[in-house]
């Protein structure tokens, strides 16, 4: 993901209010060389309603982005913020990590490392987690010992705290786009030699195993593969740049929109993640066969607008469906009813479309990022102002809440095969080898960062030491 225009940090979210922070501590960052130098920049042209943040730069607290190349400013390394009910600086420079007034540290999920973390710990910091992308990238954060070391979160989990579910699909005007090739050309096309179903994949060797179960698939009914993986037919030269596909480049649409059904199988298999995978096939008016989200019903048009791979007990029972539905232009055409709005019955789908405060490419509202930005400034500076009204005041204010994450914010089981069981693969299969030993390892690297935190230790090269005396707690029965 790319570095997100500076024009978005003019629009901000809406938050709980709060009774602002107004510290004291005018020497707050402790020590106080390492920002002096840095030119602090003020966005003043956009202030949300709630905002009568009147403190200076120099009072305000400050918000780590860990991962610096997903920064969401430009062109500076720090920034103020001015959203809805307070302010905040934001900055990438780790020297601050040790600052008292460094109150947050936001982590990006997919370069989040366990022997890279910010070390030690500190007991008024907060860790903010923004994951987006998909469960493979980093399994850590769908370990308990992994996922609550947050306090905030953003992922596409509907139980985090700044929900990013519906993030793949831009509006409700992308689904109800018309179909894009009628059914009678597409008849036509099949007529022409054009097989039912198209797959589509370059990543092969991936969690949810979606080749193992394609290629069993393939035995009973045709398919066109024009990726690298299962490949069977090649994409016409022009088009053959992934680009092309990524960037939904009009012409490779045309292509691809010809198939009156769509392979839709995420790279790994979690509640709520739900891609371009199964909407692209529904704008363009083509039938997703989706394996992916196991509550992908709760977000579809309605309840007839997709295949779902695990409503049938076998790859050979889906395609005798898939054979049926080719074959009644009746009952197809009742897969694309969504296309009238009407008949888009799904209210939760409509409801979060309607409720996000962040949009995808619309410059009218705040990009995802920038949005969690705001919601964890103004999680911190209420958090901040209960802390000082109990510290001034024990009797009458009880100290906040703590707050932590679970696994509901992530908690993406173990890898399964995707077609048949686990005994049945050969020892040396590649899948086999690699991902259900990322998973269990994963939960090594996440209860040994657990231990390093909970020590109070500030080297995180110790963590292998740690990973080990578990392992051997573990193989002792402990």
């Amino acid at each position: 993901m790319g570095v997100v225009s500076l024009l978005l940090l003019l629009h901000s979210l809406p938050c709980w209010g709060q009774e602002l922070l107004h510290t004291g501590d005018h020497g707050a960052f402790l020590p106080q060389s390492a920002l002096t130098d840095m030119e602090f920049t003020s966005v003043s042209s956009y202030r949300g309603p709630g905002n009568n943040d009147s403190r200076g730069n120099k009072e305000l607290p400050i918000i780590l982005w860990w991962s610096a190349g997903l920064f969401p400013h430009f062109p500076g390394d720090t920034e103020r913020i001015d959203c809805n009910h307070s302010s905040c600086l934001v900055t990438r420079n780790r020297k601050v990590q040790l600052y008292k007034r460094t109150a947050a540290i936001i982590f990006y999920g997919t370069d989040f490392r366990a022997y890279e973390a910010p070390l030690p710990r500190l007991p008024h910091q907060t860790w903010a987690l923004f994951h987006e992308e998909s469960p493979m990238n980093n399994y850590v954060l769908s370990h308990g010992p992994g996922i609550r070391l947050f306090n905030y979160t953003a992922t596409f989990r509907r139980e985090s705290d700044y929900p990013l579910t519906l993030q793949w699909l831009p509006t409700l005007e992308y689904l109800l786009q018309p179909t894009a090739v009628s059914l009678q050309e597409k008849n036509r096309w099949r007529r022409a030699g054009l097989a039912p179903v198209l797959y589509m994949q370059s990543h092969c060797d991936v969690p949810s195993d979606r080749d193992r179960y394609v290629q069993e698939l393939m035995k009973y009914i045709e398919i066109d593969s024009y990726g690298k993986c299962l490949n069977n037919k090649n994409l016409p030269e022009r088009l053959e740049d992934t680009s092309t596909a990524t960037g939904e480049d009009g012409e490779f649409m045309s292509f691809v929109a010809r198939y009156k059904f769509h392979l839709a199988m995420e790279n790994g298999l979690c509640s709520d993640y739900v891609t371009e995978k199964l909407w692209r096939p529904l704008h363009q008016g083509c039938v997703p066969i989706y394996r992916g989200s196991s509550s992908v019903a709760d977000w579809l048009p309605n309840s007839h607008s997709a295949v779902i791979v695990d409503d049938f007990p076998s790859p050979r029972k889906l395609a005798e469906f898939i054979m049926a539905l080719d074959s009644d232009d009746t009952e197809y055409s009742r897969y694309l009813e969504f296309k009238t709005p009407s008949k888009i019955t799904n209210l939760r789908l409509l409801e979060g479309l309607e409720s996000r405060e962040w949009g995808v490419n619309d410059m009218s509202k705040p990009n995802y990022l920038n949005g969690f930005e705001c919601y964890v400034c103004d999680q911190e500076n209420k958090r901040l102002a209960a802390e000082k009204a109990h510290q001034q005041n024990p009797e009458l204010h009880a100290p906040p809440s703590p707050k932590t994450a679970n696994n509901s914010h992530m908690g993406c089981p173990l890898p399964s095969p995707g077609y048949g069981e686990v005994d049945d693969i050969h020892p040396n299969d590649g899948w086999l080898q690699m991902w259900p030993q990322d998973y269990w390892q994963s939960l090594d690297q996440a209860e040994g960062l657990e231990s390093l935190i909970r020590l109070n230790e500030s080297d995180p090269g110790l963590l292998w030491h740690h990973i080990q005396k578990i392992a051997t707690r573990r193989a002792k029965g402990h």
